[in-house]
């Protein structure tokens, strides 16, 4: 059974790469994006418990499953039940023109013009990566590789589309 937790700044090719992963290998796709915040506005993250029953459902119901987001504090719930994980740490520049080369993504904004709406807000994000020391920082996704004693892989630019 093949298992993989992706993490990685915005930008860095997360669910690029695990939907090539998902395609090649057959497995269930799971962007943490979709179930780390509530449905208000301004936008607020769900609480860590409410997260977790949605992940451990996921992994309940999929053998074969890849789980791709920035949250660490969600990523430390996941990665016991994983057989890999993949930490994308790409420089902050290739992040910041992968985001501004992002397709459209359905399953988070209604059109392509909202998504561009929050492109310069995510732009600062993504500048603010190696700085910040929160769940959403390169620090914390250093932490969650360090301690993984499974199988890891760490990329540090953009993963061709074929692999």
């Amino acid at each position: 059974m093949k298992k993989v937790a992706i993490f990685g700044n915005s930008g860095s090719g997360k669910s690029t790469l695990a939907k090539v992963l998902c395609q090649s290998e057959g497995l269930k796709h799971l962007d943490l994006d979709c179930l780390a915040w509530q449905a208000v506005s301004p936008p607020e993250r769900k609480p860590i418990s409410e997260s977790w029953r949605d992940i451990e459902a996921f992994i309940s119901q999929n053998p074969n499953w890849v789980i791709e987001g920035c949250y660490s504090d969600l990523l430390e719930l996941a990665i016991p039940f994983s057989s890999e994980i993949i930490f994308l740490d790409l420089p902050v520049d290739a992040c910041i023109t992968n985001a501004r080369n992002r397709p459209w993504e359905p399953h988070k904004y209604e059109s392509k013009e909202a998504q561009d709406v929050n492109l310069n807000m995510l732009i600062d994000w993504i500048a603010q990566y190696p700085q910040r020391s929160d769940t959403f920082s390169r620090s914390s996704h250093q932490t969650l590789f360090d301690g993984y004693r499974g199988m890891k892989k760490i990329y540090t630019e953009n993963i061709r589309q074929e692999e």
